[in-house]
């Protein structure tokens, strides 16, 4: 496009759905889980049988107002839900059970970091529905088949402001959304399961204009990959389509993932009259005082809380920081181990590197290495007693076989202790000097750098067992 998106202003809003863990839905007993076999988890209630009437469930509102609190937000405390009336096949009462005049949770906001610093995210609101059913289309030439077991399953919907002006924030927005999510564990965050997915809302003006443009909706966005590929796609059509002097229609479009395009399903789409009233089956939800503090006294340290912590005051930098607080379980280990050591940048390179590495390469949990164990791993290595590379490749992987052996006699049982004694780390030295003698003349005419060099050698002829820092000594000894 040249200098032309350099004129224009990119404006996106997002509505997230997240469907909450809870054990059963949000008016029935039927049970919420994904992966029954078709219509299994459905009920009298869920069939909108005569004479059935729904029941709000209480652990879906404790969740709607954990996530809420996570969010900055305000938690209205009488809030109700209302009938909206659209026509959705794969609901049998004919109505979405939602929030319209007063949801759970007003305003907020989600810090996100980006390229160009930190940004809160401002939320509209947080409210609470039902979702609707599944219909399937492309089983049969000639008829579509429906799937209930979604249908009545309890959603929040959050809401944002237009507050974003690119994909990368977007992006941002969505993967911070599915931390907290997962961190105060009200919903799984499996995008490609459809536990959470997004619809985005695009426009473009002027720089400097303040009215907002024509707005185009990409629905069902169902990974982070894909919200930030069709939002990128969309800023391109629509500035390409601006640039022609062509018009943006108001749309509601749909994402194809094998090629990163969007395509229209719906036009010239304009406020939709619901006709929303008060579900006259529910009672309003009137939340105390007792009852809100009680559950932001039981949330955990949220992300951005340890993240200030971790730095302010354990002194790690940014990075060790936020890879420590990617996700809840890490965090909790890290807490576990700083219990048995005060080393905490060790503590953070050890879980960062080799534990990470090891989840990565084998199925093994990080709760599988036991903190105490780690604590004393790192302290041996403190004391130059085992190399860190011995102490990471071979003593990690032992303590998950055995962890009832103590870490000294682990270490000796596997002879890795490093050795201290003169004579036998000179002969690894003379040994490693006489195979080298070009490299020793170069070293003598003033190339330095060769000291790690001999010392990496050293350290494979001894395997990994010479203390190193009396090795250094020796090689400035011979070499000078």
């Amino acid at each position: 496009m040249n200098e032309a998106p350099q004129k224009y202003e990119v404006v996106i809003g997002l509505e997230v759905h997240a469907r909450l863990s809870t054990k059963s839905k949000l008016f029935s007993s039927d049970a919420n889980s994904y992966g029954a076999a078709p219509n299994e988890n459905v009920g009298v209630i869920t069939l909108a049988h005569p004479g059935t009437l729904p029941k709000t469930n209480k652990k879906a509102i404790e969740y709607a107002v954990m996530m809420g609190i996570a969010c900055n937000c305000t938690i209205n405390q009488k809030n109700y839900f209302a009938r909206k009336h659209y026509f959705y096949p794969d609901l049998p009462k004919g109505f979405q059970t939602s929030q319209h005049t007063v949801p759970i949770c007003g305003n907020g906001y989600v810090t996100i970091k980006t390229s160009n610093g930190e940004r809160n995210i401002r939320l509209d609101h947080i409210h609470l529905e039902e979702d609707a059913g599944k219909s399937i289309h492309d089983m049969d030439d000639n008829y579509s088949f429906i799937d209930l077991n979604r249908a009545g399953t309890p959603l929040i919907e959050i809401v944002t402001e237009p507050d974003m002006h690119s994909a990368e924030e977007a992006g941002l927005f969505v993967t911070e959304l599915r931390k907290l999510v997962r961190w105060i564990n009200i919903c799984d965050g499996n995008m490609e399961e459809g536990s959470m997915r997004c619809d985005a809302n695009v426009s473009l003006r002027l720089k400097g204009e303040t009215k907002l443009g024509t707005k185009v909706e990409v629905k069902n966005l169902n990974s982070i990959r894909n919200v930030r590929k069709a939002i990128e796609f969309e800023i391109e059509r629509m500035i390409d389509l601006l640039e022609k002097g062509e018009r943006i229609y108001q749309q509601t479009r749909s994402f194809d993932a094998g090629n990163d395009t969007t395509f229209a399903i719906r036009e010239k789409e304009e406020a939709n009259d619901y006709r929303y009233f008060p579900e006259p089956d529910l009672p309003p939800l009137n939340l105390s005082d007792d009852y809100l503090n009680s559950i932001k006294n039981s949330l955990p340290a949220l992300p951005q809380q340890l993240l200030k912590k971790y730095q302010s005051e354990f002194g790690l930098n940014e990075y060790d920081a936020s890879q420590l607080t990617l996700d809840k379980e890490i965090a909790d280990y890290f807490e576990s181990v700083i219990q048995h050591t005060k080393n905490y940048k060790a503590v953070a390179n050890w879980i960062n590197g080799p534990i990470k590495q090891l989840i990565n390469d084998s199925p093994v949990s990080i709760n599988e290495i036991p903190a105490n164990k780690l604590a004393e791993i790192i302290a041996i290595v403190d004391k130059d007693e085992v190399s860190f590379s011995n102490a990471s490749s071979k003593l990690l992987p032992a303590i998950i076989k055995d962890n009832s052996i103590r870490i000294e006699h682990l270490a000796t049982q596997l002879n890795i202790v490093q050795t201290k004694n003169t004579d036998e780390l000179k002969e690894w030295v003379t040994i490693v000097l006489n195979k080298m003698p070009d490299k020793v003349l170069e070293y003598k005419k003033g190339k330095k750098g060769l000291m790690g060099l001999f010392v990496g050698e050293v350290k494979k002829l001894s395997k990994g067992k010479a203390d190193l820092k009396t090795v250094t000594q020796l090689l400035e000894q011979e070499l000078n």
